[in-house]
């Protein structure tokens, strides 16, 4: 076997790029994550709701049904070894129609399928004696669901990585990889101080960024590569006491599972994210759309009050569909798919992409041929 400067490359430093990294890691492989922020998971990771998801909506054979309520198994007990904060509170999916009754049944179906643990069926009335501040005609409880310190999860994620004698290196850019003669890649990064690097495997996680780190590997197919959408969610937090112990979601909404309210960890209550379709990374946050979410949220909490939402915070997600277009799957493409021996490609790695990203690493090297770890 050649003598490579590590055993494997990784691009980005994500939640799902530690995790691909960690997966390796278990396996005894040395590991170098590249990033090119200055921290770990300033991109997609640090802006989302945090939600850990049971796993409930997702088409049965989908690699995001199988992976969520995998990762989501995984990650529980991660957080737990690791002692890395969370609250298993529970979720709540409210129809406020009798119309929308009707779609919690395929809801809970279509959970059942994807073997989500201790989901219910609640009545008008169950759901009011959980939450009594709830508007809705009935509700499903998937007891799995919760929030958790993802930026604490990502934090431990690197410290396997490095304790196993890997690198998570900083302010790294990825500039471009080339498949070498009898297999491996030369990674070249940029950055202050510039190198290149040999590794035999290479698994590109860089959210955003997917597309163009794709199109910078020599011989990648340019007809694998999705097209890239970005998608822009908008996050209000509320003045004043949580008003639900529980998540509460809507039905999801076409590309999306909905404006939605969560109890993060300090207590504080936190509505979101909305989804418009942008052209460019802006991550502003406008203070008129208060509006909308006010409209929005008084159909499952009708006591919301005046003026009580502020403007926090904005993600964006790597979506691979466009509006009005059915939802994608997760992309993890390994040489099957794109013709690289020892590479592995992840598009779309959005919503429940944090929930599975441990269950994200394992596939990723099983896409690579690796034995479980």
């Amino acid at each position: 076997m050649a003598d490579f400067d590590f055993d494997a490359v990784v691009v980005g430093a994500g939640a799902v790029g530690l995790a691909c990294g960690y997966a390796l890691a278990r396996r005894g492989l040395t590991v170098a994550v590249l990033e090119q922020e200055a921290a770990i998971g300033q991109g997609v990771s640090s802006r989302n709701s945090e939600v850990i998801h049971g796993g409930l909506y997702y088409p049965t054979g989908s690699l995001k049904a199988e992976l969520c309520v995998k990762g989501r198994r995984m990650l529980y007990a991660f957080l737990d070894a690791h002692h890395v904060d969370y609250d298993r509170c529970g979720k709540l999916v409210v129809a406020t129609t009798p119309e929308e009754v009707a779609r919690l049944d395929s809801i809970f179906d279509q959970a059942v399928t994807n073997d989500v643990e201790g989901m219910r069926k609640l009545s008008k009335a169950e759901a009011l004696a959980l939450e009594p501040e709830l508007a809705c005609e009935g509700a499903l409880l998937s007891p799995e669901s919760g929030v958790f310190d993802s930026h604490g999860y990502m934090l431990a994620l690197q410290g396997e990585i490095e304790q196993a004698g890997g690198a998570v290196v900083l302010s790294t850019p990825f500039e471009g990889a080339t498949p070498l003669e009898g297999g491996g890649f030369e990674v070249r990064a940029g950055g202050e101080e510039p190198a290149t690097l040999t590794s035999r495997y290479l698994i590109t996680a860089p959210g955003l960024s997917a597309q163009g780190v794709a199109a910078a590997i020599s011989r990648f197919p340019a007809d694998q590569i999705p097209r890239a959408h970005y998608g822009k969610g908008m996050y209000f937090r509320l003045a004043g006491k949580a008003p639900f112990r529980h998540l509460v979601y809507p039905p999801p909404i076409p590309g999306a599972l909905g404006t939605h309210y969560r109890r993060d960890l300090g207590g504080q209550a936190v509505f979101g994210p909305d989804l418009s379709y942008v052209d460019e990374l802006d991550y502003t946050v406008d203070p008129d759309a208060a509006e909308g979410f006010y409209s929005y949220i008084r159909k499952f909490w009708p006591g919301l009050p005046d003026d009580s939402l502020s403007p926090d915070y904005a993600g964006i997600r790597p979506k691979i569909h466009g509006p009005g277009e059915p939802h994608s799957d997760f992309r993890i493409d390994g040489p099957q798919a794109h013709g690289i021996e020892g590479l592995v490609a992840l598009f779309g790695i959005e919503s429940p992409g944090l929930t599975s990203s441990l269950a994200i690493g394992e596939k990723a090297a099983e896409r690579l041929g690796l034995a479980p770890a």
